[in-house]
């Protein structure tokens, strides 16, 4: 089931994690460090998951969220979004823009890797 998974994450240190993190799961696993980046590697690169920082320079994860969901070459892309911001609020703001997932930091490596996985077979589902 592996699959390509897009890190849209501007700490490297964060970057480094994630990509230890989804190792096991055999994903081909590519990075951006901020949103313009991101969101052109999203839309050109088509990946099956993208982790989506919110706090992002120069266009924040929310507008990259915006920008795939509207978009419909990557309307059903597995997005999680990832956030030191924990508050309900941040949480409901992701199942608006349309976010599968949301995961905040700091995160258990198993639990982000369990939620990928999830994510991944859904869209090998989809695509096969």
């Amino acid at each position: 089931m592996p699959g390509r998974v897009l890190v849209v994450e501007d700490s490297a240190v964060i970057q480094r994690l994630i990509a230890v993190c989804l190792r096991p799961t055999g994903a081909h696993v590519d990075v951006r460090s901020d949103g313009p980046s991101g969101l052109e590697a999203a839309l050109t690169d088509l990946p099956d998951l993208l982790i989506l920082d919110v706090g992002l320079p120069k266009m924040d994860g929310w507008q990259v969220l915006e920008r795939i969901r509207g978009d419909l070459r990557t309307r059903h892309l597995k997005v999680i979004v990832l956030t030191a911001h924990a508050q309900e609020e941040t949480r409901q703001r992701a199942d608006r823009g349309g976010a599968d997932a949301f995961v905040t930091k700091p995160f258990r490596p198993d639990e982000l890797r369990k939620v990928a996985e999830g994510l991944l077979a859904v869209a090998a589902d989809r695509r096969s």
